[in-house]
C-alpha cells in the first residue's frame, strides 16, 4: 500500500515488489495531472502514472482527483472512494461548553461574551500563508463588529502571518501557538465559527476536526473541501479565493447566532455519521478483503 502518490512522489518500488511477491498493490490518495507530462516533473509523472495503472485498487479521499485518475484506470471497480476521516471521539465537543469557554478565556485572555472565530493551520510559506493573507483581507471589512480571532498554529512564517493579521487591530487576534491533538480539540470546542480560506487545499483535516468538535465553518470551495463543508448545512462554502464573499459569509453568521449553533450541531452530526474513523475502517477493510479474495 502506497499513500499520496503523484508526480512529485512516485512509487518506484511498490509495483515491482508487489508483482514479485504476487500480492495486491493498493494506492491511497493518488492524483494524476496531465499538465506535468512535460518539463521538470516529467520523469516522476511517468512513474506515478505507471504505478497507478498497475494498482489493483486506487482509493481516493478527494473526489476531484477521480477525474484525472479515470484517464489511467480502465476498470471503474478499481477506483474506490473513502471519505476523509477523523477520530470523532477524540475531537468531541466538551460536555460543558460554557465552562470550557471560561477556562480558555482565562488562559488566553479572551472575552467570553464575544463571538470567537478560530483557525487552525501551520504557519509556512506558500498556500498556508496565502490562506492567512486572504483571511486577513476578508476580516478587514468586519473591524466595526465585535469578535475575536483565535489562531492556533506556528511555523517559519509566523512573522508574516502576524503582519498580515496586524491591521485587524490590537487585542483582536490571539495566538495560541502550536497545540497537540487534545489541545486543539479543547480550543475548538470553546469557539463559535471556524474559518479557513483553504487556498489550494486538498480537503482540510483541520476543517474535519472543527466539524467533529461541533463548530460551524466558513471555508473556500477548493479541492475536496466541499466533501466536509456543505453550504447551509454545517457551514458556509464560498467561492474560492474571494475575500469579499468570505467576509460576507462570516458577517451573516455573526448576525445570526442561532444559525451558528444549528450549523455546529449539524457539523458534529455529519462528522460522526460520515467521517468517523470506524466507518472508514469498515470501508477500507471491505476493499482489502475483496482484493485478497480475488473479487476486484
Amino acid at each position: 500500500m502506497t499513500y499520496h502518490l503523484y508526480h512529485k512522489a512516485p512509487d518506484w518500488l511498490g509495483p515491482a515488489v508487489s508483482a514479485a511477491l504476487a500480492i495486491p498493490y493498493v494506492v491511497v490518495e493518488a492524483s494524476h495531472a496531465p499538465g506535468r507530462a512535460h518539463g521538470r516533473w516529467s520523469l516522476g509523472y511517468c512513474a506515478a502514472a505507471a504505478a497507478i495503472q498497475a494498482a489493483d485498487a486506487v482509493v481516493t479521499l478527494n473526489p476531484r482527483d477521480e477525474v484525472g485518475l479515470r484517464e489511467l484506470i480502465d476498470r471503474s471497480r478499481r477506483l474506490h472512494r473513502l471519505m476523509p476521516f477523523v477520530d470523532t471521539r477524540e475531537n468531541a465537543p466538551p460536555a460543558d461548553r460554557a465552562a470550557q469557554r471560561v477556562r480558555v478565556a482565562t488562559e488566553l485572555g479572551l472575552d467570553p461574551a464575544l463571538p470567537w472565530l478560530v483557525t487552525v493551520a501551520m504557519m509556512r510559506g506558500g498556500d498556508k500563508l496565502a490562506s492567512y493573507r486572504l483571511l486577513a483581507r476578508a476580516l478587514a471589512g468586519l473591524r466595526s463588529r465585535s469578535w475575536q480571532l483565535l489562531v492556533v498554529g506556528d511555523g517559519s512564517a509566523r512573522g508574516a502571518v502576524e503582519r498580515a493579521l496586524q491591521p485587524l487591530g490590537d487585542g483582536r487576534v490571539c495566538y495560541a501557538g502550536a497545540r497537540d491533538g487534545a489541545g486543539v480539540a479543547a480550543l475548538l470546542g470553546a469557539c463559535d465559527i471556524y474559518l479557513w480560506p483553504a487556498v489550494n487545499e486538498a480537503f482540510g483535516m483541520a476543517l474535519l476536526e472543527a466539524a467533529a468538535a461541533g463548530v460551524a465553518m466558513v471555508a473556500g470551495d477548493e479541492g475536496g473541501v466541499g466533501t466536509i463543508v456543505r453550504d447551509g448545512v454545517n457551514g458556509r462554502l464560498v467561492a474560492a479565493r474571494d475575500p469579499d464573499a468570505f467576509g460576507a459569509a462570516v458577517a451573516a453568521l455573526l448576525d445570526d447566532p442561532v444559525a451558528v449553533r444549528k450549523l455546529g450541531r449539524a457539523a458534529r452530526r455529519l462528522a460522526v455519521a460520515e467521517h468517523g474513523i470506524d466507518r472508514a475502517t469498515r470501508r477500507l477493510d471491505r476493499i482489502l478483503v475483496s482484493l485478497r479474495s480475488g473479487r476486484s
